[in-house]
């Protein structure tokens, strides 16, 4: 899922989603709650309607902002209360208030409203994040309606191998939509996120989607799948092209290279996508990224999701035909 935040992917639109084959991007409630407002937003049709997405939506619940915001929100066992980060303005949010949310957004995918706890932290901390996303998980579950999204519950733990068994165990018991792995790419280094991914996916119900939030390098995405992963989300392909990095077979590029300055070829002809920018050389794109031009910024945006949708294409293929040794092989540098 391409990250749209605010209800729009960066430096692109709906259309091209749709052209690089997308299916379903995230849209945060938290953000879209405070603009334009979930009232607006229903009022419109709902966020499909307002972004003239044809495809479907997940709504993360807020819940990584009561971490990431840590400094301008206050928590509590009934919920959160947040002070906007656009305006000072205080705002509550609950479990309930925040699938109500979701449901006026009228988003496909709601997500639970859990506590995720930040890397460092002490099993202490873990253990009670972990004991109040519990807590809230009915309450979210309580909010359901008829027609309305579907709810994804959050298993929390942080690295404590026990702490998600337990999670794990505790939320694959309730009449969840899907399961997400939540606190993971909160800062751990890859060899503490790794063990959590391959412990975490297989004690969750195999019939249900199984979402890792948040995580989005190449190998990360690889080895999830390969421990039973079904659904991603990540910044990286959209923030990283902000920052002039290509993804392509051969690595992550940085597109403003002086190498590049005369270059006509494609950097990496096997990651050249006619859909972004296929017909645009490299000193092209060096120059408008040096020159600040956002069409820079659109078209690397545009490469580096073309990369992504295609290595999604390849993945179902190999589960599918049975190549996944060859398509390990072919992503080992990416």
């Amino acid at each position: 899922m391409p990250v749209g935040t605010a209800g729009t992917v960066k430096t692109v639109d709906s259309q091209d989603l749709e052209t690089l084959g997308f299916q379903q991007v995230l849209a945060n409630t938290y953000h879209l709650s405070l603009r334009p407002g979930a009232d607006l937003v229903e009022r419109f049709g709902g966020l499909h309607e307002l972004m003239s997405w044809k495809g479907s939506i997940l709504t993360d619940s807020g819940g990584y902002q009561v971490m990431s915001l840590s400094s301008m929100n206050e928590i509590d066992d009934d919920g959160v209360t947040f002070k906007s980060h656009l305006d000072g303005s205080r705002h509550r949010l609950t479990p309930e208030r925040s699938i109500d949310i979701q449901t006026q957004l009228g988003v496909d995918i709601a997500m639970a409203l859990d506590e995720c706890p930040p890397f460092p932290c002490s099993r202490e901390t873990a253990a009670r994040a972990m004991e109040r996303t519990h807590a809230w998980a009915p309450r979210n579950l309580s909010r359901r309606t008829e027609g309305g999204p579907a709810i994804f519950g959050i298993v929390q733990g942080g690295v404590h191998e026990d702490l998600r068994r337990e999670s794990a165990a505790f939320l694959g018991e309730l009449p969840f939509d899907g399961f997400a792995v939540g606190g993971v790419s909160v800062g751990e280094p890859t060899e503490m996120q790794y063990p959590v991914v391959k412990l975490a996916a297989p004690l969750l119900p195999a019939d249900k989607a199984r979402y890792l939030m948040g995580v989005g390098h190449p190998q990360d995405i690889l080895h999830a799948v390969a421990c039973g992963i079904d659904m991603f989300d990540c910044v990286l392909p959209t923030r990283m092209a902000r920052h002039h990095v290509l993804y392509t077979l051969r690595g992550r590029v940085n597109a403003m290279n002086a190498q590049y300055a005369e270059m006509k070829s494609p950097i990496d002809p096997e990651s050249a996508f006619p859909a972004s920018t296929g017909r645009y050389s490299p000193a092209y794109l060096r120059h408008l990224l040096k020159a600040k031009e956002p069409t820079g910024a659109r078209l690397m945006t545009l490469h580096n999701l073309a990369f992504y949708a295609r290595m999604m294409e390849e993945i179902r293929a190999a589960i599918t035909n049975g190549s996944w040794p060859e398509l390990m092989a072919r992503y080992a540098n990416a």
